[in-house]
C-alpha cells in the first residue's frame, strides 16, 4: 500500500496564522470578535487570542457575507441570527468548490 500523508488538522490557530488566512489585519479580526458573538477565540494565560477550527469556519461565513455579499455588519448579524445552518452548508459548498478549482488547476498545470 502506498503511503500517503494524511493531513494535520490544527486544534488552535494564533493571531497571526489567522490574518495571513484572510489577509487582513489583526485588529479587523478583533473588531469582527466583538460584532459577532460566534467567534469565541480562547485566550491563554499572556490573553494571546487562539482560534479553533469553528472559530475559522464562522469568520469565512462572516467574511463572505460582509466582502462577496455585500451585507452590512447588522444584516451580516440578523442573516446569521435567523439562518446559522443555511449559512454554514452555503460556505461547506463554497469551500468544496475552491477546493476542486485547485485540483483542477493543478492538473491543468501538469499537463
Amino acid at each position: 500500500m502506498p503511503y500517503k500523508e494524511r493531513e494535520i488538522n490544527k486544534l488552535y490557530y494564533t493571531m497571526g496564522e489567522v490574518t495571513t488566512m484572510f489577509g487582513v489585519n489583526a485588529s479587523q479580526i478583533r473588531f469582527y470578535e466583538r460584532e459577532f458573538d460566534i467567534i469565541q477565540p480562547k485566550k491563554n494565560k499572556k490573553g494571546n487570542r487562539l482560534f479553533t477550527p469553528e472559530d475559522i469556519a464562522n469568520l469565512k461565513i462572516i467574511f463572505n457575507l460582509v466582502k462577496d455579499k455585500g451585507y452590512t455588519l447588522q444584516g451580516a448579524r440578523d442573516y446569521l441570527r435567523n439562518n446559522k445552518s443555511e449559512a454554514r452548508e452555503n460556505q461547506r459548498v463554497i469551500d468544496s468548490l475552491q477546493r476542486l478549482k485547485t485540483f483542477l488547476l493543478e492538473v491543468r498545470d501538469s499537463l
